[in-house]
């Protein structure tokens, strides 16, 4: 992989996130108790043998930067190996960037100066396991130009996704995005499915590098890599689907797009079954973070009431203390405190939510360092919820917001 540069796209506002992304990027998103949602990219990144990674930043950055900075300085620039982060800097023109595929053609420079054979282009939100030099191997036995990753669904979830169609050798002979009849075409891998492009490229750098100067000279071009550089590249290059191949060991291929509320509930939720969906536990592919220095979690029995402190079916992150609260089927990010009498369920809590004694918590999410006042109801009562400043999603799930947005 020492002739592969990866670039992360790590700039998007992530609005269908709010008010989680109000003050950080998607990427930056907590998610897990520990984890950020980029740290599974970059981890898929270093297990692959990736040692090259640039990390392409726009939208209020400061907390990313410091996670990558605190949590990723662990290559070796003597070797070449480096994880950089590339603010956007208008080489080309006065605005920010203005898609996905503009800004990556906005640091050209930096891609040419590496001199990578192939260029893998990454989204910086997304939650699955996938060794890179799979695909990279696929695109060479294939001699293709282009690589799309794929991803087999049900038809009736096409209309969330761009559909690749896919002829002879795994050649891509069409693309539609997000179709909204009903008879996508069928993939070539499997007959009862579609393949759904994943948002993850790899390109002949020559090849890369041309088609974002077309792309950049198309005054018709919203600058999007899925809606307008790869179906020029389909016409006019040679592009192979590289079928997902899923480490994560379960029946079901596990790839999730948690771009909004509902999603990133769901995904973290799915960590806390009895059997996860998603193995965090697999030290063949370990997944990286930053660390807090943080003590254990603590669990306090309370005389009075003879409470016991208890977390049941859930993840408690280190600094946590749970005393003479219950938590059930929850995430507890790092610091958090439940006091005596509570009651969490269903719920994400991020790092050093502080829930006063008394209180009822049910599917809720928390923003860090919110603190809940000694006998608040949340997630009970939706008109209530929204009475209070909350957020209530369309699945009913409610959000409490940092309190300078409350």
């Amino acid at each position: 992989m020492e002739n592969v540069l990866a670039i992360l796209m790590a700039g998007g506002v992530g609005e269908r996130l709010h008010p989680l992304t109000r003050d950080m990027a998607k990427p930056a998103v907590p998610f897990g108790g520990i984890y950020r949602l980029i740290d599974f990219t970059l981890s898929n990144c270093l297990n692959s043998g990736l040692r090259r990674i640039l990390i392409l930043t726009q939208y209020k950055a400061l907390d990313l930067n410091r996670h990558i900075r605190d949590g990723w300085n662990i290559l070796s620039p003597e070797l070449g190996e480096y994880i950089e982060v590339l603010p956007p800097m208008k080489r080309l023109r006065d605005d920010w960037y203005l898609g996905t595929a503009d800004s990556v053609f906005q640091n050209l420079e930096s891609i040419v100066a590496e001199g990578p054979e192939f260029v893998l282009v990454l989204a910086a939100d997304h939650i699955y396991k996938m060794n890179y030099q799979e695909m990279v191997d696929c695109h060479r036995e294939y001699e293709a130009q282009v690589t799309i990753a794929s991803l087999q669904v049900d038809p009736s979830e096409a209309p969330r996704f761009g559909i690749l169609e896919l002829g002879n050798d795994c050649r891509v002979t069409g693309f539609e995005e997000k179709p909204q009849h009903g008879n996508p075409v069928r993939s070539a891998f499997n007959p009862d499915m579609v393949s759904a492009s994943m948002g993850i490229y790899l390109f002949h750098t020559e090849v890369l590098l041309e088609a974002l100067r077309h792309d950049f000279e198309d005054p018709d071009s919203g600058h999007d890599f899925g809606h307008d550089v790869l179906p020029r590249c389909i016409r006019e290059y040679r592009a192979v689907a590289y079928d997902f191949r899923d480490l994560n060991d379960k029946t079901a291929r596990y790839w999730r797009d948690v771009g909004t509320i509902d999603a990133y509930y769901e995904a973290n939720l799915d960590l806390v079954k009895v059997v996860p969906e998603f193995n965090l536990y697999d030290s063949r592919w370990p997944v990286r973070t930053l660390m807090p220095q943080q003590p254990p979690a603590k669990f306090v029995f309370v005389e009075e009431g003879r409470r016991m402190g208890v977390a049941l079916d859930s993840i408690v992150s280190a600094g946590c203390i749970v005393s003479g609260g219950r938590v059930v089927n929850s995430i507890l990010s790092p610091g958090v405190r439940v006091n005596s009498f509570c009651e969490v369920e269903n719920s994400i809590l991020l790092d050093h939510v502080n829930v006063g004694r008394g209180s009822r918590l049910r599917r809720t999410i928390v923003a860090p360092r919110v603190r809940i006042s000694e006998g608040t109801v949340i997630g009970y009562n939706a008109a209530k919820d929204l009475e209070a400043g909350y957020y209530v999603s369309e699945g009913g799930v409610v959000v409490v917001p940092s309190p300078e947005h409350l």
